[in-house]
């Protein structure tokens, strides 16, 4: 399923940048236009704007492709990535509690995600002793 790889992928870009709270829901058996959404929050505006920023490069350096919508980018208090097969919303950890999308789609299938594998991108690898 490349839209999973993609979803899985936008997730890890996500958690480079210390998004929080990532889930990623299978939303396939409830919704004819899309089929996952990828869940997340930042603290800041500025933290907003970088998790999307990152998703936004990765998917496009690994997969080639770009969002076919996005929307909130300039309030950066919920960023939405659409890439029509999944869709990104990037929260601001406020906007997140009162919108609640998880309770929202409660019945919506979870796709396991492990973000402590996933390394910050902004970090050098560690250099080799010498």
């Amino acid at each position: 399923m490349p839209a999973a790889d993609e979803a899985l992928k936008a997730a890890s870009a996500a958690s480079s940048k210390k998004a929080e709270r990532i889930s990623i829901l299978d939303v396939s058996q409830q919704l004819v236009i899309t089929d996952f959404f990828v869940i997340c929050s930042g603290n800041t505006e500025r933290h907003v704007r970088t998790i999307a920023e990152e998703v936004e490069k990765k998917l496009r350096e690994d997969f080639g492709v770009k969002p076919y919508r996005r929307e909130g980018e300039r309030e950066a208090r919920w960023v939405l990535l659409d890439y029509v097969d999944f869709v990104v919303h990037v929260f601001h950890s406020e906007e997140r509690e009162y919108y609640d999308l998880e309770r929202l789609w409660a019945d919506a299938g979870i796709v396991p995600f492990d973000d402590s594998k996933v390394e910050d991108s902004d970090e050098p690898a560690a250099a080799e002793a010498t």
